[in-house]
């Protein structure tokens, strides 16, 4: 969320001009970073699209495609799920939120032609009503130890809330939902409200001290926080289990498109590779790099990036190993250099 499972992921390819919009940074990517692990950042999430379900049938027929449990989710609380294709394989992430008399799902704009389509593809006597309503509703995020008292200084009510939990509230007149990330390391919120008050609530959290963060931090905090972002760590041709995002995927909630698969290698035991972080020396390498032993390939890395810690930079990078070498400690090989698998998330940047 996404401050996604943490820390939703944000897509940097995308930037605007003016004072809300993701832009790529503020131009002090170095402090932005910190405001988010030892402050208040606040960020636009215009990048996330909303979409409604309603009919009588929408928690029956979400549940049956998606890997987390929607038949049973609770009024004002939401879940992280996958979606994926019969072979398995994952077709896309979102988060589902129960708001009643309707199921909101929550995912990045790149992934929402597809999901539409796939949506569209499965609906066929079901009393289900889709709508993409991301030009209705917008949101902001602010993350960060302090980002619960810059809320509170703004005039925010920002009641006990369970990770995904929200609550509907009245700020000036303007209608918010405020909802909780789930971040284990950053306390982070998420604010739903109409593109035109978005400017207005911006501006009202940067006044109590909140820093203006762009997509590079939040890049720098999803790494951090060990967070994989699809189309980036995730691919269509990787399974849930492989992902290590245990979160998204509820055993015991019956069928849904894909279930056999993952169903199946649970009963049979783990899959050969593993979602992981790495600390690395020396240069830092690029996406798509084999990570070696003995110059023989265990993995390749997906995200890397340069920790702005203590004055100095400390390289670290996700991407998938098999398991036999996936232990924390092990020395092993990336673009040359030398690495050292670590357990995810990197926790002591958070300290």
């Amino acid at each position: 969320m996404s401050v996604t499972a943490q820390y939703k992921s944000v897509d940097t390819s995308v930037e605007q001009d003016g004072p809300v919009g993701p832009r790529a940074d503020f131009g002090d990517v170095r402090a932005e970073f910190q405001a988010l692990v030892s402050g208040s950042g606040v960020y636009d999430l215009s990048v996330r699209a909303k979409i409604s379900l309603t009919g009588g049938d929408r928690m029956r027929w979400l549940n049956g495609m998606v890997t987390n449990n929607i038949r049973d989710l609770g009024a004002r609380h939401g879940v992280y799920a996958f979606l994926l294709n019969p072979q398995g394989h994952i077709l896309g992430d979102l988060y589902a939120y129960n708001r009643g008399e309707s199921l909101l799902v929550d995912t990045d704009q790149s992934q929402v032609e597809k999901i539409l389509a796939v949506f569209d593809k499965y609906i066929i006597m079901d009393d289900v009503e889709v709508a993409n309503t991301s030009d209705q509703l917008s949101a902001v995020g602010i993350a960060g130890p302090k980002s619960r008292e810059a809320l509170q200084a703004a005039g925010f009510e920002v009641p006990k809330l369970k990770p995904l939990q929200f609550v509907e509230i009245t700020w000036q007149q303007i209608g918010v939902t405020l909802v909780r990330g789930d971040n284990p390391r950053v306390e982070s919120f998420e604010l739903w409200l109409a593109h035109g008050n978005i400017e207005s609530v911006y501006e009202a959290l940067v006044k109590t001290g909140a820093k203006p963060v762009g997509t590079r931090a939040l890049e720098l905090l999803r790494i951090a926080a060990g967070i994989p972002r699809y189309g980036v760590d995730i691919r269509e041709r990787d399974l849930p289990q492989e992902t290590e995002q245990d979160r998204a995927l509820n055993f015991g909630k019956g069928c849904y498109v894909g279930q056999e698969i993952v169903e199946r290698i649970r009963s049979r035991g783990q899959v050969r590779r593993k979602f992981t972080g790495l600390e690395v020396d020396g240069e830092l390498p690029t996406p798509g790099i084999k990570i070696q032993v003995e110059g023989k390939d265990v993995g390749e890395i997906t995200s890397a990036a340069s920790l702005p810690v203590g004055g100095g930079q400390r390289h670290v990078a996700l991407g998938y190993i098999r398991r036999e070498v996936a232990t924390s400690g092990k020395q092993v090989e990336a673009g040359g250099g030398a690495a050292t698998v670590a357990n995810l998330p990197f926790a002591e940047i958070f300290k």
